[in-house]
């Protein structure tokens, strides 16, 4: 009796396990599907625009840094194109971005990228020097596109039909492509701004001002890849 007791204990927690795996596996399912229906929304504006012709999302990085270039992402993807995972390249890890880049880039029919100067920022300003930024972009896309679907803005001195979306890089799967696409090619530039220019912790803080980056900006002053029209209060 107590070895057939045994027995019964044994299957009842190899059971138990079983059954803590299978609501692992469960939940991991529901996580997918729930991924899937999350990227099928954001393809709307994809499939409303479609049949316009070549849609191509666009959206820059770097606005409010101390230093550095703003960047510009533009990215056309094939039609239905899933890429699991991709929002906001704000919302996401830099592992992720990282991943997501690979992907956008091997999956892409076409990807331009503008990269404004500091030099130029603080020649014209950092919303003209983003519109050059995006011109740039869009003007290395081959094909060209029929339409813009861009993340908030108009950009001037573009004759393509244009989009403007409201937080676009979390509501089309195009302008999140594009904004990963900026903010990894900046993030990477900032990391290699940090071996030659040490001291500002740019490989940490992309150029925003955070408190290291004030504190060497006030030691050592300012390096050749700040925009002096933004750092006038730290110096």
């Amino acid at each position: 009796m107590g070895t057939d007791l045994a027995l019964i204990q044994d299957w009842n927690f190899e059971a138990s396990v079983m059954t803590k795996k299978e609501e692992r596996e469960l939940k991991k399912q529901q996580k997918l599907e729930a991924e899937i229906e999350r990227i099928q929304g954001m393809l709307m504006y994809e499939r409303e625009y479609g049949p316009l012709g070549i849609l191509c999302g666009i959206d820059e990085v770097g606005r409010g840094p101390l230093a550095g270039p703003v960047v510009a992402g533009a990215v056309i993807l094939p039609k239905d194109c899933q890429i699991l995972y991709l929002n906001d390249s704000k919302k996401l890890t830099a592992r992720r971005r990282e991943l997501l880049y690979d992907e956008i880039m091997e999956k892409a029919v076409a990807v331009g990228i503008g990269v404004i100067s500091q030099e130029v920022i603080d020649d014209i300003n950092i919303l003209q020097a983003t519109y050059e930024a995006m011109r740039e972009a869009v003007g290395k896309l081959d094909p060209a596109p029929d339409l813009l679907l861009n993340d908030a803005v108009t950009i001037p001195g573009v004759e393509i039909r244009q989009v403007p979306i409201i937080k676009g890089d979390a509501k089309s799967i195009s302008i999140g492509a594009a904004s990963i696409i900026a903010k990894v090619t900046r993030d990477r530039l900032m990391v290699e701004y940090d071996k030659v220019l040490p001291g500002y912790d740019f490989a940490s803080n992309k150029g925003y001002g955070t408190k290291k980056h004030i504190e060497g900006l006030k030691e050592l002053g300012p390096s050749p890849i700040h925009r002096r029209t933004f750092i006038k209060k730290y110096i």
